[in-house]
């Protein structure tokens, strides 16, 4: 018996979007593989160093640009978002003076179970079924920010969401708080139409950026944000930075939570599970006390597994020395001494930091320190979006 012939591409389309939303994807949209006409903006900031110490996006940059250098034959990309918002719980936001115990900000997308395991099963899933939408020969291959593709440049294309002025997608529906997923395929599908610029005039996000890392609108200098200098920064945080952090240990959200599309995201199926509410305030002392045992008990599963144990008491140390808390003193003076030199040196920074405050009350301690900067803007009047 002869195989059924392939759909048409616009009904393919369709399904492939149905299948997604029963997954559990919160959208799903198609763009053509062909490279992105945004490609030269990407390249300009390789050039003026933007990316940092991230070397693998020059090393596979001819990749990036072009998707057919990825997967031979491609012609159609399937791009899926999943939202990770949720209530924020009241603890984070309930009180805007200092704790009793210091405590930490960690980014919002991970306090979950690391996205990358949950997201495998149904990428394969639909992945799979895409293949046999196609030809015998079909062939697909799915990321979740794993592969060398301009993943938000081909989102905005695929009309998913619109690059804003922070550099990160929005969505219409969704806000700020999603991650994006892509399947490229040698199948051809009918695309979406794109998504266009809907910042308006506003510039929130330009101005909640506590370091800088923001120079201009659609421009992140890696050097100088915070979710770069406590994930994929590997060495000392530049002493200038250090006070800038607060007490964020793992990320930064601060020009996502600025925006006022946020008013519109709403809780995904998806990410809902995988939740982890010990990780929505974890106390920095409790933290610095970690082993590498203990460590990785505590983060295995979790995106901040990364940042090994060396890298989150890097910032737990300088976490600490922000809330100039005596307290700490104990702790930072042990960790002082640690075999890691990367942590011995930035408690001995705290426990410096620490003494300065206490000898000199007047020195103020920003309240944004210790509140969650996480919290959603809301659309007014003097909004100008579109």
């Amino acid at each position: 018996m002869p195989a059924p012939a392939p759909l048409r591409p616009e009904l393919a389309g369709d399904a492939i979007k149905r299948l997604a939303l029963e997954l559990g994807f919160d959208a799903c949209r198609i763009t053509t593989a062909a490279p992105p006409a945004t490609a030269n903006h990407f390249l300009s900031a390789l050039e003026r160093g933007d990316h940092g110490e991230m070397a693998w996006l020059a090393r596979n940059a001819e990749k990036r640009v072009d998707p057919d250098r990825v997967l031979p034959g491609a012609r159609s990309l399937v791009v899926l978002a999943i939202s990770y918002a949720r209530p924020e719980p009241d603890s984070v936001h309930a009180s805007r003076s200092v704790p009793t115990t210091p405590v930490g900000v960690i980014a919002r997308y991970a306090r979950h179970a690391d996205y990358h395991d949950v997201l495998a099963g149904p990428l394969r899933t639909l992945s799979d079924a895409i293949n046999a939408l196609g030809p015998a020969d079909t062939r697909s291959l799915w990321y979740v920010d794993t592969g060398p593709i301009l993943e938000r440049d081909l989102a905005q294309r695929a009309g998913i969401g619109f690059a804003g002025k922070h550099t990160n997608l929005i969505s219409r529906t969704l806000g700020n708080w999603f991650l994006i997923a892509e399947i490229l395929t040698t199948l051809e599908l009918t695309p979406d139409s794109p998504e266009v610029n809907r910042c308006g005039t506003c510039h929130r996000c330009l101005d909640a950026c506590p370091t800088g890392a923001l120079p201009q609108p659609f421009r992140l200098d890696a050097r100088r944000c915070i979710s770069y200098l406590t994930i994929e920064n590997k060495g000392p945080i530049p002493e200038e930075f250090r006070p800038l952090l607060g007490n964020r240990i793992y990320g930064c959200d601060d020009c996502l939570a600025a925006c006022p599309w946020n008013r519109f995201a709403r809780e995904g199926r998806l990410m809902r599970e995988s939740v982890r509410t010990d990780l929505d305030q974890p106390e920095l002392l409790d933290l610095l006390s970690l082993d590498d045992a203990g460590f990785r008990s505590r983060f295995t599963g979790t995106p901040m597994l990364r940042s090994k144990r060396r890298g989150l008491l890097r910032n737990v140390c300088v976490a600490l020395g922000n809330t100039g808390d005596s307290r700490a003193i104990p702790a930072l003076e042990r960790a002082a001494l640690d075999p890691e030199p990367l942590i011995a040196s930035h408690a001995a920074w705290a426990l410096g930091e620490i003494h300065r405050r206490n000898s000199n009350p007047s020195i103020p301690v920003s309240i944004s320190n210790y509140t969650s900067t996480s919290t959603s803007a809301s659309l007014d009047p003097d909004t100008n979006i579109r």
